[in-house]
Protein backbone atom coordinates (compact mmCIF):
# COMPACT_ATOMS: atom_id res chain seq x y z
CA UNK A 1 0.00 0.00 0.00
CA UNK A 2 2.83 2.21 0.78
CA UNK A 3 4.31 1.85 -2.44
CA UNK A 4 1.95 2.52 -4.60
CA UNK A 5 1.13 5.60 -2.80
CA UNK A 6 5.16 6.55 -2.96
CA UNK A 7 5.44 5.43 -6.80
CA UNK A 8 3.56 8.62 -8.03
CA UNK A 9 4.98 10.65 -6.09
CA UNK A 10 8.82 9.44 -7.59
CA UNK A 11 7.60 9.39 -10.74
CA UNK A 12 6.73 13.26 -10.59
CA UNK A 13 9.81 13.60 -9.23
CA UNK A 14 11.67 12.06 -11.74
CA UNK A 15 9.87 14.05 -14.36
CA UNK A 16 10.12 17.32 -12.91
CA UNK A 17 13.95 16.61 -12.19
CA UNK A 18 14.19 15.55 -16.11
CA UNK A 19 12.71 18.68 -17.55
CA UNK A 20 14.67 22.09 -17.71
CA UNK A 21 13.42 25.45 -17.95
CA UNK A 22 15.71 28.07 -20.03
CA UNK A 23 14.55 31.50 -19.16
CA UNK A 24 14.79 34.89 -21.31
CA UNK A 25 17.70 36.82 -21.37
CA UNK A 26 19.77 32.90 -21.02
CA UNK A 27 20.92 30.43 -23.06
CA UNK A 28 21.48 26.73 -21.44
CA UNK A 29 24.91 24.09 -22.09
CA UNK A 30 24.28 20.52 -21.62
CA UNK A 31 27.15 18.68 -19.35
CA UNK A 32 26.93 14.93 -20.01
CA UNK A 33 29.20 12.91 -17.81
CA UNK A 34 31.49 15.91 -17.31
CA UNK A 35 31.77 16.75 -20.96
CA UNK A 36 30.01 19.79 -22.17
CA UNK A 37 28.34 19.62 -25.76
CA UNK A 38 28.74 22.46 -28.19
CA UNK A 39 24.55 23.16 -28.54
CA UNK A 40 23.30 26.17 -27.09
CA UNK A 41 19.89 25.67 -25.57
CA UNK A 42 17.54 28.86 -26.12
CA UNK A 43 15.03 29.99 -23.87
CA UNK A 44 12.65 27.26 -23.39
CA UNK A 45 11.94 23.95 -22.03
CA UNK A 46 14.27 20.50 -22.47
CA UNK A 47 13.78 17.10 -21.14
CA UNK A 48 16.97 15.48 -20.34
CA UNK A 49 18.47 12.31 -18.04
CA UNK A 50 18.85 13.81 -14.70
CA UNK A 51 21.24 10.83 -13.42
CA UNK A 52 24.32 11.67 -16.35
CA UNK A 53 23.35 15.04 -17.88
CA UNK A 54 23.16 18.63 -16.06
CA UNK A 55 22.01 21.85 -18.00
CA UNK A 56 24.17 25.29 -17.18
CA UNK A 57 22.22 27.85 -17.50
CA UNK A 58 24.16 31.38 -18.07
CA UNK A 59 22.80 35.08 -18.80
CA UNK A 60 23.69 36.62 -21.98
CA UNK A 61 21.36 39.78 -20.99
CA UNK A 62 23.28 43.20 -20.36
CA UNK A 63 24.26 43.02 -16.18
CA UNK A 64 25.68 45.32 -13.96
CA UNK A 65 29.12 44.48 -11.97
CA UNK A 66 29.60 47.57 -9.24
CA UNK A 67 32.78 47.70 -7.94
CA UNK A 68 34.34 50.17 -5.05
CA UNK A 69 37.90 50.99 -5.85
CA UNK A 70 40.84 53.79 -4.91
CA UNK A 71 41.82 55.06 -8.14
CA UNK A 72 45.44 56.81 -8.30
CA UNK A 73 45.69 60.20 -10.10
CA UNK A 74 48.37 61.81 -11.95
CA UNK A 75 49.30 63.31 -8.69
CA UNK A 76 49.78 60.44 -6.82
CA UNK A 77 46.45 60.96 -4.83
CA UNK A 78 43.58 58.34 -4.01
CA UNK A 79 40.35 58.92 -5.46
CA UNK A 80 37.27 56.65 -3.90
CA UNK A 81 34.86 56.14 -6.08
CA UNK A 82 31.79 53.50 -7.60
CA UNK A 83 32.16 52.51 -10.57
CA UNK A 84 29.33 50.03 -12.41
CA UNK A 85 30.80 47.44 -15.10
CA UNK A 86 27.92 47.15 -17.99
CA UNK A 87 28.79 43.61 -19.67
CA UNK A 88 27.22 40.58 -21.57
CA UNK A 89 28.40 37.19 -23.08
CA UNK A 90 28.66 36.61 -26.65
CA UNK A 91 25.66 33.63 -27.68
CA UNK A 92 28.36 31.93 -29.37
CA UNK A 93 31.40 31.77 -27.12
CA UNK A 94 29.23 30.60 -23.70
CA UNK A 95 30.19 27.01 -23.80
CA UNK A 96 34.31 28.33 -23.87
CA UNK A 97 33.68 30.77 -20.97
CA UNK A 98 32.33 28.16 -19.01
CA UNK A 99 35.32 25.65 -20.10
CA UNK A 100 38.27 27.94 -19.64
CA UNK A 101 36.95 30.58 -16.77
CA UNK A 102 34.30 28.77 -15.44
CA UNK A 103 31.05 30.35 -14.06
CA UNK A 104 32.67 32.55 -12.02
CA UNK A 105 33.61 35.03 -14.27
CA UNK A 106 32.93 38.32 -12.49
CA UNK A 107 35.47 38.07 -10.78
CA UNK A 108 37.83 37.87 -13.91
CA UNK A 109 36.27 41.18 -14.72
CA UNK A 110 37.07 42.64 -11.63
CA UNK A 111 40.70 42.09 -11.93
CA UNK A 112 40.84 43.38 -15.65
CA UNK A 113 39.00 46.10 -14.42
CA UNK A 114 40.97 47.16 -11.21
CA UNK A 115 44.13 46.89 -13.70
CA UNK A 116 43.23 49.03 -16.48
CA UNK A 117 41.33 51.70 -14.72
CA UNK A 118 44.88 51.76 -12.44
CA UNK A 119 46.56 52.72 -15.57
CA UNK A 120 44.39 54.86 -17.09
CA UNK A 121 43.62 57.12 -14.39
CA UNK A 122 47.27 57.26 -13.39
CA UNK A 123 47.37 59.79 -16.99
CA UNK A 124 44.85 62.41 -15.43
CA UNK A 125 45.00 64.58 -12.72
CA UNK A 126 42.28 64.08 -9.87
CA UNK A 127 40.24 67.08 -11.08
CA UNK A 128 39.67 65.33 -14.46
CA UNK A 129 37.35 62.85 -12.97
CA UNK A 130 35.42 65.11 -11.21
CA UNK A 131 34.98 67.42 -14.51
CA UNK A 132 34.26 66.93 -18.32
CA UNK A 133 36.70 64.74 -18.67
CA UNK A 134 35.27 61.58 -17.16
CA UNK A 135 33.60 60.41 -20.17
CA UNK A 136 37.08 60.44 -21.78
CA UNK A 137 38.77 57.94 -18.49
CA UNK A 138 35.59 55.47 -18.92
CA UNK A 139 35.66 55.32 -22.52
CA UNK A 140 39.88 54.42 -22.16
CA UNK A 141 38.77 51.83 -19.50
CA UNK A 142 36.32 50.04 -21.19
CA UNK A 143 38.23 50.27 -24.49
CA UNK A 144 41.39 48.51 -22.40
CA UNK A 145 39.08 45.84 -21.19
CA UNK A 146 37.55 44.92 -24.31
CA UNK A 147 41.25 44.14 -25.79
CA UNK A 148 41.58 41.83 -23.13
CA UNK A 149 37.68 39.88 -22.49
CA UNK A 150 36.10 40.53 -25.98
CA UNK A 151 38.43 37.34 -27.20
CA UNK A 152 37.10 35.64 -24.89
CA UNK A 153 33.56 36.61 -25.39
CA UNK A 154 33.17 39.08 -22.95
CA UNK A 155 32.17 42.34 -24.19
CA UNK A 156 32.53 45.29 -22.36
CA UNK A 157 29.41 47.96 -22.64
CA UNK A 158 30.54 50.96 -20.63
CA UNK A 159 32.08 52.00 -17.49
CA UNK A 160 30.32 54.64 -15.45
CA UNK A 161 32.08 56.01 -12.90
CA UNK A 162 29.27 57.32 -10.74
CA UNK A 163 30.20 58.01 -7.24
CA UNK A 164 33.89 59.93 -6.93
CA UNK A 165 34.81 61.44 -3.98
CA UNK A 166 38.21 63.80 -3.55
CA UNK A 167 40.10 64.77 -0.95
CA UNK A 168 38.41 67.27 1.06
CA UNK A 169 41.60 69.78 0.09
CA UNK A 170 41.49 69.44 -3.29
CA UNK A 171 37.73 69.14 -3.67
CA UNK A 172 37.89 72.40 -1.72
CA UNK A 173 40.61 74.08 -4.00
CA UNK A 174 38.58 72.86 -6.93
CA UNK A 175 35.68 74.16 -5.73
CA UNK A 176 37.11 77.47 -5.24
CA UNK A 177 38.81 77.29 -8.94
CA UNK A 178 35.41 76.46 -10.50
CA UNK A 179 34.02 79.96 -8.26
CA UNK A 180 36.80 82.02 -9.43
CA UNK A 181 36.37 80.95 -13.28
CA UNK A 182 32.69 81.17 -13.01
CA UNK A 183 33.45 85.11 -11.75
CA UNK A 184 35.60 85.56 -14.22
CA UNK A 185 32.99 84.25 -17.11
CA UNK A 186 30.51 86.31 -15.51
CA UNK A 187 32.75 89.44 -15.55
CA UNK A 188 33.95 88.56 -18.89
CA UNK A 189 30.00 88.32 -19.91
CA UNK A 190 29.64 92.17 -18.07
CA UNK A 191 32.41 93.45 -20.28
CA UNK A 192 31.17 91.89 -23.67
CA UNK A 193 28.12 93.49 -22.67
CA UNK A 194 29.35 96.68 -22.00
CA UNK A 195 31.53 96.92 -25.03
CA UNK A 196 28.02 95.61 -27.61
CA UNK A 197 26.34 98.73 -25.64
CA UNK A 198 29.27 100.86 -26.47
CA UNK A 199 29.77 99.90 -29.99
CA UNK A 200 26.16 100.14 -30.37
CA UNK A 201 26.26 103.71 -29.38
CA UNK A 202 28.80 104.58 -31.38
CA UNK A 203 27.34 102.99 -33.91
CA UNK A 204 24.26 105.00 -33.45
CA UNK A 205 25.88 108.31 -33.27
CA UNK A 206 28.00 107.44 -36.23
CA UNK A 207 24.52 106.58 -37.85
CA UNK A 208 23.02 109.92 -36.90
CA UNK A 209 26.34 112.36 -37.98
CA UNK A 210 25.90 110.46 -41.51
CA UNK A 211 22.26 111.14 -41.39
CA UNK A 212 22.90 114.88 -40.10
CA UNK A 213 25.29 115.26 -42.74
CA UNK A 214 23.26 113.85 -45.92
CA UNK A 215 20.36 115.97 -44.60
CA UNK A 216 22.67 119.49 -44.77
CA UNK A 217 24.07 117.88 -48.27
CA UNK A 218 20.30 117.35 -49.48
CA UNK A 219 19.26 120.52 -48.21
CA UNK A 220 22.28 122.25 -50.01
CA UNK A 221 21.48 120.30 -53.41
CA UNK A 222 17.61 121.33 -52.93
CA UNK A 223 18.13 124.65 -52.74
CA UNK A 224 20.94 124.98 -55.42
CA UNK A 225 18.27 123.33 -57.71
CA UNK A 226 15.47 125.82 -56.21
CA UNK A 227 17.72 128.59 -57.23
CA UNK A 228 19.10 127.56 -60.50
CA UNK A 229 15.31 126.43 -60.89
CA UNK A 230 14.17 130.28 -59.98
CA UNK A 231 17.11 132.13 -62.07
CA UNK A 232 16.06 130.15 -65.29
CA UNK A 233 12.51 131.18 -64.58
CA UNK A 234 13.60 134.71 -64.54
CA UNK A 235 15.39 134.43 -67.44
CA UNK A 236 12.60 132.44 -69.51
CA UNK A 237 10.45 135.23 -67.83
CA UNK A 238 12.85 138.03 -69.32
CA UNK A 239 13.17 136.50 -73.01
CA UNK A 240 9.61 135.84 -73.00
CA UNK A 241 8.62 139.48 -72.20
CA UNK A 242 11.37 140.79 -74.25
CA UNK A 243 9.79 138.40 -77.52
CA UNK A 244 6.17 139.72 -76.61
CA UNK A 245 7.19 142.97 -76.86
CA UNK A 246 9.30 142.78 -80.51
CA UNK A 247 6.25 140.81 -81.74
CA UNK A 248 3.89 143.77 -80.59
CA UNK A 249 6.26 146.29 -81.65
CA UNK A 250 6.56 144.40 -84.85
CA UNK A 251 2.92 144.25 -85.35
CA UNK A 252 2.18 147.56 -84.07
CA UNK A 253 4.77 148.61 -86.83
CA UNK A 254 3.13 146.53 -89.57
CA UNK A 255 -0.57 147.78 -88.62
CA UNK A 256 1.23 151.19 -88.88
CA UNK A 257 2.00 150.54 -91.98
CA UNK A 258 -1.61 148.56 -93.31
CA UNK A 259 -3.14 151.88 -91.91
CA UNK A 260 -0.81 154.30 -93.81
CA UNK A 261 -1.11 152.17 -96.91
CA UNK A 262 -4.78 152.36 -96.29
CA UNK A 263 -5.22 156.10 -95.85
CA UNK A 264 -3.40 156.33 -98.84
CA UNK A 265 -5.17 154.11 -101.08
CA UNK A 266 -8.50 155.18 -100.11
CA UNK A 267 -7.30 158.89 -101.35
CA UNK A 268 -5.87 158.07 -104.04
CA UNK A 269 -8.88 156.42 -104.72
CA UNK A 270 -11.15 159.05 -103.78
CA UNK A 271 -8.72 161.52 -105.75
CA UNK A 272 -9.38 159.28 -108.48
CA UNK A 273 -12.94 159.48 -108.69
CA UNK A 274 -13.81 162.74 -108.45
CA UNK A 275 -13.92 164.36 -111.11
CA UNK A 276 -15.33 167.69 -112.34
CA UNK A 277 -18.66 166.26 -114.12
CA UNK A 278 -19.13 164.03 -110.17
CA UNK A 279 -18.68 167.51 -108.38
CA UNK A 280 -21.17 169.57 -110.80
CA UNK A 281 -23.34 165.77 -110.31
CA UNK A 282 -23.05 166.74 -106.70
CA UNK A 283 -23.85 170.00 -106.84
CA UNK A 284 -26.99 169.56 -108.72
CA UNK A 285 -28.00 167.14 -106.10
CA UNK A 286 -27.19 169.04 -103.18
CA UNK A 287 -29.25 172.46 -104.66
CA UNK A 288 -32.41 169.79 -105.94
CA UNK A 289 -32.36 168.88 -101.99
CA UNK A 290 -33.17 172.40 -101.08
CA UNK A 291 -35.27 172.84 -103.83
CA UNK A 292 -37.96 170.54 -102.06
CA UNK A 293 -39.30 172.74 -99.64
CA UNK A 294 -41.89 175.04 -100.06
CA UNK A 295 -40.80 178.05 -98.23
CA UNK A 296 -38.54 180.83 -99.49
CA UNK A 297 -34.34 179.81 -98.95
CA UNK A 298 -31.80 182.31 -100.29
CA UNK A 299 -28.57 180.63 -101.31
CA UNK A 300 -25.57 182.61 -102.30
CA UNK A 301 -22.86 181.06 -104.50
CA UNK A 302 -20.02 181.96 -106.26
CA UNK A 303 -21.31 182.49 -109.30
CA UNK A 304 -20.28 179.29 -111.29
CA UNK A 305 -23.47 176.72 -109.52
CA UNK A 306 -25.31 175.40 -111.92
CA UNK A 307 -28.94 177.13 -112.84
CA UNK A 308 -31.74 175.91 -110.72
CA UNK A 309 -35.50 175.56 -111.61
CA UNK A 310 -38.37 175.52 -109.69
CA UNK A 311 -39.09 172.31 -109.22
CA UNK A 312 -43.09 173.24 -109.75
CA UNK A 313 -41.96 174.53 -113.33
CA UNK A 314 -41.01 171.31 -114.45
Amino acid sequence: MKIRIALPWLCLCLFCSSCVIIRPGEVGVKRTLGKLSNEILDQGAYGVNPFVTKVIRTPIRTNNLQVNLSLPSKEGLNINSTISILYHIEKEKVPVIIEKIGRDYEQIIRNVFRSGAADVCSKFMAKDMHSGKRGEIEEQIASKMNKILMPKGINIEAVLMKDIQLPKGLYNSIEARLKAEQEALRMQFVLEQEKREAERKIVNTEGEAKMEVIRATAEKDANLILANGTAKMTIIEAEAKKDAQLILSKGEAEMEVIRANGTRDAQKIVSEGLTTRILELKRIEAFSKLTENSGSKLVITDGNAPFLLDPSTK
